[in-house]
């Protein structure tokens, strides 16, 4: 009988604890929009020219990991620990699965292309580290990645992914 009733407590205490684990996860993919992966650190020296410079090279993929629904990415920010920013001023809609990569640089936003400049050519990530972060139109986090080259950069190109 003790047994049975050691058993029985023992199962509630773990669907308690699954429960009160649930949301943690949750939280953090609370958002369709994720970021895939950045390059930090454009492949050659660094040059933020706007003509002949490499900001162009430095890019965050940003994917809607949905599965049903489009987001536009109208009004998301993206900014680093610095508080250096883009906001996303114009209507760019993300199919689910899709994506769109945030260069630097200037040059011409294409949806079919699947790319948005910042039309800024100096660097945004810092090249040892720095936090992406990622905000919805409503000022909530959408998601959020810190970095640094030596805990995160295994190979040293310069890329980190996230989330496949």
């Amino acid at each position: 009988m003790r047994m049975r009733h050691a058993l029985a407590v023992a199962a509630a205490a773990g669907t308690i604890a699954v429960v009160t684990a649930a949301p943690a996860q949750a939280t953090e993919y609370s958002s369709a929009l994720k970021v895939k992966g950045v390059q930090y650190d454009a492949p050659g020296s660094d040059s933020n020219r706007c003509s002949g410079g490499n900001t162009k090279d430095e890019y965050l993929t940003i994917k809607n990991y949905s599965r049903t629904t489009t987001v536009n990415l109208k009004g998301y920010v993206v900014k680093d620990a610095a508080g250096n920013r883009f906001t996303f001023t114009a209507s760019h809609k993300l199919e689910p699965g899709d994506y769109v990569k945030l260069r630097g640089g200037r040059g011409t936003d294409s949806d079919s292309g699947n790319v948005v400049y910042r039309q800024n050519c100096n660097f945004i990530w810092n090249n040892d580290k720095d936090t992406i972060y990622l905000i919805k139109p409503t000022g909530a986090r959408a998601d959020v990645h810190s970095y640094t080259k030596r805990a995160n950069d295994a190979d040293g190109n310069g890329y980190i992914t996230y989330h496949g």
